[in-house]
C-alpha cells in the first residue's frame, strides 16, 4: 500500500515545498531592508504582465524543458544526467555547423534538419559518459561532470579557431542565413490577429518542446522499450530476471536524453541568438535537474516546473533591474526553490506520509 495518494506526492509536497522556499525569500529580502510584497508583484509583474514579460518567460521555459525531459528520461532508468549542460554545448556545435554549411530554402526544412543535427551531437556527447557506466562501471555522475567541462573546452576552441569568421573579435559564428532564422511568436500569432511582443526571444521550438513532452510521456509509459527503462530504474537484478540488456537500456537512455539536451540548441542557438557564441546554455543544463526532481520526473510535471523556472529567471532579471536587491541574492531565490523541491524534499515528504498513515489508521 502506498504511504500516500498519488496526488499529493504530485502537487501537495511540490507546492508545501514552494512556500517553504518563498517564506525564507522573503525572510532574506527583508533582512536588506526590501519589501517582500513589493519584490513579488515585481517578479509577477515582469515575467506575466505582459506580452514582453511571457516572451522571455516562455524563451527560458523552453530550454528548461527539453533539459528537464533529458533528466527525467534517465532517471528512469536510474541514471542521474549531470551532464545535460555539455550535450547542450555539443548540441548547439552541431547545429550550427548545419545552419552554416547547408543551405536551406525555408526555415521549417532548416529547423528539422539542424533539430536532427542537434540531437545526433548532443546523443553522441552522452554515449561515452553512457559506455563508461554501462561496460565499465564507471559512475554517470563523475563522467557526465567531467564531459561538461572538456564540452566547454571544446566549443571555445572550435569557436575561436575554426567557426568564427575572420576579423571578429568575439568568439562566436556569423549569423546564420535568414533561411535557416526562426519565426518568434509574434510572426506566427500575427497572423491570427494576436499580438505579441516583437521584443520577446520566444519562438517556433516552444511548440517543437511540448511535442516532445507527448514524445516521451508515451514512450517512457506506453512502449516496450519504456517499459524496460522503468524496470531497469526499479531493480537491476529483476531486469536482468525479465530478460531485459543493461548496457542496451542504459545506452538508448543516455543516447535519448543526450538528444534532448542537444535540441535545447533549437531554441538558444537558433531560435534567439541566430548564431552560436559562448555561454550560450547559460546553466540551463543544471536548472534542468531541479526541473524533473519538481515535476517528478513526468513530462506533464516538468512542463510546469519549467514554467516555474521561467518565471523565475525572468522575474529575477526584473527584481535586478528596478530594486536595490543585487543579483546574487536573486540566485539564492532560485537555490532556495531548488534546495527545498529538491534536496529537503524528505524534509517535506516524510510529516506528510506520517499524517497520511495516521489518518488511515484512524478509519481503519
Amino acid at each position: 500500500m502506498e504511504k500516500m495518494p498519488k496526488w499529493a506526492d504530485v502537487v501537495l509536497i511540490p507546492v508545501i515545498s514552494l512556500l517553504l522556499a518563498a517564506i525564507i525569500s522573503a525572510i532574506v529580502i527583508l533582512l536588506i531592508g526590501e519589501s517582500p510584497m513589493e519584490a513579488l508583484d515585481l517578479m509577477v509583474t515582469g515575467a506575466l504582465g505582459s506580452t514582453y514579460g511571457w516572451g522571455y518567460t516562455l524563451y527560458y521555459a523552453t530550454n528548461f524543458l527539453f533539459t528537464g525531459l533529458a533528466v527525467a528520461v534517465a532517471a528512469h532508468a536510474g541514471l542521474f544526467n549531470i551532464g545535460g549542460e555539455g550535450q547542450a554545448m555539443i548540441g548547439g556545435l552541431g547545429l550550427a555547423i548545419v545552419c552554416l554549411y547547408i543551405p536551406f530554402p525555408h526555415w521549417s526544412i532548416a529547423l528539422m534538419v539542424a533539430a536532427v543535427g542537434a540531437g545526433l551531437f548532443g546523443a553522441a556527447w552522452a554515449a561515452i559518459p553512457a559506455y563508461l557506466q554501462a561496460k565499465r562501471g564507471s559512475h554517470i555522475v563523475i563522467t557526465t561532470i567531467m564531459f561538461n567541462f572538456i564540452a566547454a573546452a571544446v566549443l571555445n576552441y572550435m569557436l575561436v579557431s575554426v567557426l568564427k569568421p575572420k576579423g571578429a573579435m568575439d568568439p562566436a559564428t556569423a549569423k546564420f542565413p535568414e533561411t535557416a532564422q526562426l519565426p518568434s511568436l509574434h510572426e506566427i500569432l500575427a497572423p491570427l490577429g494576436i499580438e505579441f511582443s516583437k521584443s520577446a526571444p520566444a519562438n517556433v521550438t516552444l511548440f517543437v518542446g511540448l511535442a516532445a513532452c507527448v514524445v516521451i510521456w508515451g514512450l517512457i509509459w506506453h512502449t516496450p522499450l519504456g517499459h524496460e527503462i522503468r524496470a531497469l530504474g526499479k531493480s537491476e537484478r529483476g531486469a536482468v530476471y525479465a530478460g531485459i540488456s543493461p548496457v542496451r537500456t542504459v545506452m538508448i537512455t543516455m543516447l535519448i536524453s543526450g538528444a534532448l539536451c542537444g535540441l535545447m540548441a533549437t531554441n538558444n542557438v537558433m531560435g534567439e541568438a541566430e548564431r552560436l557564441v559562448l555561454n550560450a546554455t547559460e546553466g540551463a543544463g543544471f536548472i534542468g535537474i531541479a526541473v524533473a526532481l519538481m515535476g517528478r520526473n513526468h513530462p506533464f510535471g516538468v512542463f510546469l516546473a519549467a514554467i516555474l523556472f521561467g518565471f523565475l529567471y525572468q522575474g529575477g532579471a526584473e527584481l535586478a533591474l528596478w530594486t536595490n536587491i543585487p543579483s546574487e541574492l536573486i540566485v539564492v531565490i532560485q537555490a532556495l526553490v531548488i534546495l527545498f523541491t529538491g534536496a529537503l524534499d524528505n524534509m517535506v515528504r516524510i510529516p506528510i506520509e506520517k499524517i497520511f498513515l495516521a489518518f488511515r489508521k484512524e478509519n481503519a
